[in-house]
């Protein structure tokens, strides 16, 4: 009975240890930036308690081996900007997508390395990652909507690849065939199973598909966002330790967080937390924009349907009915 003890013991012990390493290795694997420590407290309230907002950049930088889709100009702009808000009880979410030309006053920012960037405008709404970085998307968000951001999660090219590769690809049905010859993707319309290149093709595909606009790229991502949660529910992935682990794996070595989620208990427990939502509970939506009188390439917030749906958002509510 001792030896036996003695075993199981052992045995649990190695278990744990094994566990505090791979933690460990996870921990490591992926940058953090402290969001709130550069923006100090002159930020808008939190929202109802319970409720989550999480913004997700996806940004164009070409260093490293992201040099392949394009010349490295020595900056990098957020490309993709989606401001997730997960309603509390995790039951609900709100998926607001905030075109990158749209036209903002960009407030001075904090630099994490100290001194503050330059306030402008109008200018693009893209151009704050570029300015200040996480921090500065950050603030320039909580400028334009008066929601408080809890989190922030950035990927590049290269680690938006490595996750959809991790979890084996997602299938996805386009209504129309994409051929861009910037993005390099070629789909007929039908259901496709995309692989990590592929996918990456889609969400950056903006001259292949509808009117070759911005909006017509947030579509298309929207599409992929709710063709990608449809297929974490149908993988049983949080349920499969190993699989887990190595799409926990990849994931974290891909993005950028804010310190909160810097820790590979955090990540887990935040996507644990969203596993009873399916693509019938998530709201996409795109913030609500005209024509920018000044520039035909451009856009301009709409007043009152934004402030609608801000205010929804900060009030953890429906938002109002969709424009047709």
């Amino acid at each position: 009975m001792r030896i036996a003890a003695w075993t199981i013991a052992a045995g649990l012990t190695a278990v744990g240890v094994a566990g505090c390493l791979l933690f460990a290795k996870l921990d490591g694997n992926h940058a953090s930036t402290d969001v709130d420590a550069t923006l100090g407290a002159d930020r808008p309230a939190h929202t109802v308690a319970g409720a989550l907002n999480i913004l997700l950049l996806g940004s164009d930088s070409r260093t490293g081996k992201n040099q392949e889709y394009g010349q490295d100009e020595g900056s990098a702009r957020s490309d993709t900007a989606m401001l997730v808000h997960l309603a509390k009880g995790r039951t609900k979410a709100v998926v607001v997508s905030i075109p990158r030309d749209t036209m903002v006053d960009r407030p001075a920012c904090p630099l994490p390395g100290g001194g503050t960037s330059q306030a402008a405008g109008p200018t693009m709404f893209n151009t704050a990652y570029e300015a200040g970085g996480l921090p500065c998307a950050v603030k320039t968000v909580e400028q334009l909507s008066k929601v408080r951001v809890d989190h922030v999660i950035d990927v590049d090219f290269t680690g938006f690849k490595k996750l959809v590769t991790a979890i084996g690809g997602v299938k996805i049905t386009t209504d129309e065939a994409i051929h861009d010859t910037s993005s390099h993707l070629d789909l007929d319309a039908g259901t496709h199973h995309l692989n990590g290149e592929q996918a990456l093709g889609l969400v950056r595909t903006r001259h292949g598909y509808g009117d070759g606009s911005d909006l017509g790229r947030i579509e298309l991502q929207q599409k992929f966002m709710a063709a990608l949660v449809g297929e974490l529910r149908s993988s049983a992935l949080l349920t499969d330790p190993v699989k887990l682990y190595k799409a926990a794996d990849a994931a974290t070595s891909a993005i950028t967080t804010d310190k909160g989620l810097d820790s590979a208990p955090d990540l887990l427990g935040l996507a644990r937390s969203l596993s009873g939502l399916k693509p019938s509970d998530i709201d996409f939506r795109t913030l609500p924009v005209g024509p920018y009188p000044q520039d035909p390439n451009r856009v301009s917030v709409k007043h009152p349907e934004a402030d609608a749906l801000w205010q929804a958002v900060r009030d953890d509510t429906a938002p109002p009915a969709k424009e047709k």
